[in-house]
Formats: structure tokens, sequence, C-alpha cells
């Protein structure tokens, strides 16, 4: 999770190919509405965002109950959207926010190809980031260090939180 630029769809791929998982990229469950409203430089409203968690999750959980993991891309800005993301998997859920330096973040973005997302809105997302909190099931890594640090540290982390890495069905939340 984190916002525009901050490399999640990068450390994504490399997570889900570590841990021999499917990768769903959030951005692929917008719809065209949003997209087009995002394209336009203007931020999208919770109203928006529901219907999209609720496309994506069931997505992940559907890939979850089937193949025991799943690993995703998704902004997941505020506590709200990762806990209504969660209900929608219907299984064990964690978290991994690349947080990175604004400027850090606008350089990134500025030099980002092909992606409907612009820079000016960079700095709502950053607005609406809510770091998780302590009883989230979730970390922080620097998105500033290299890709392959990020997946070691990712990796670490999961470990330690075992009942993360493969679902059964028999796991609680």
């Amino acid at each position: 999770m984190g916002v525009s630029g901050s490399g999640k769809s990068t450390l994504g791929a490399r997570l889900a190919e570590a841990l021999g998982a499917a990768f769903i990229e959030g951005d692929a469950f917008h719809d065209a509405a949003a997209v087009a409203k995002m394209r336009a430089g203007h931020p999208l409203t919770d109203a928006d965002r529901w219907p999209w968690l609720d496309r994506l999750g069931v997505a992940i959980g559907a890939e979850l109950h089937a193949n025991g993991l799943a690993v995703a891309a998704c902004s997941a800005l505020r506590r709200c959207y990762r806990d209504r993301l969660a209900r929608a998997i219907d299984g064990p859920t964690r978290f991994i926010l690349l947080d990175g330096s604004a400027d850090d973040l606008r350089e990134r973005v500025a030099h980002r190809a092909g992606h409907y997302m612009p820079s000016s809105l960079l700095d709502s997302q950053l607005a609406t980031l809510e770091p998780p909190l302590p009883d989230e099931a979730a970390t922080t890594l620097d998105a500033s260090a290299p890709p392959d640090a990020l997946c070691h540290a990712a990796l670490a982390w999961l470990r330690y939180d075992a009942d993360a890495v493969r679902y059964t069905g028999e796991a609680s939340r």
C-alpha cells in the first residue's frame, strides 16, 4: 500500500514471485469513470472508492481461497479503506506501507510513463494517507530502499507473522 509512485506495484510483483503467488494490480479494478476522473486531475471520493475496494477485495479473496496466498498492490490510504478491503478479502490480510518523502515521490511520479494518475494528485493522496496504527496487521518500509531490499524486508516480516504466509481456511484474522 502507499501513495502513487511509492513502488507498491514493483514490490508486489517481486514479492508475489518470491512467494510463488499471484500478483493482483489494484489499479486494474478501477472502473472507467474513476480512471477518467483521476486522469482529469480530480481526486476520487469515498463513493468512488467503495466499489473499487469491494471488487479488488473479492478478487484477492478468491485467489487467497483458491491458492492459499495472494499479493496485491493497492493504495489503501485510510484505515477505513484497509478495513473494507480486509472484509471483502475474508481471510488473513496484511498490509505493507511504502512510505517516502514527498520530494522523492514527486520525482518518481513525474518520470513515470503511461500511467493515468497525474502528479497533481500526489498532494491529495499524501494528505489522505493514514499510516497504519499499532493494532493493524501492518508494517511500514522506506520507499527509497532498493526493490530487492524491500522484498527481503517484506518477506522477513511476513515470515515472522507466520499465519500471513499461507492461508488454509482455518486460520483466523
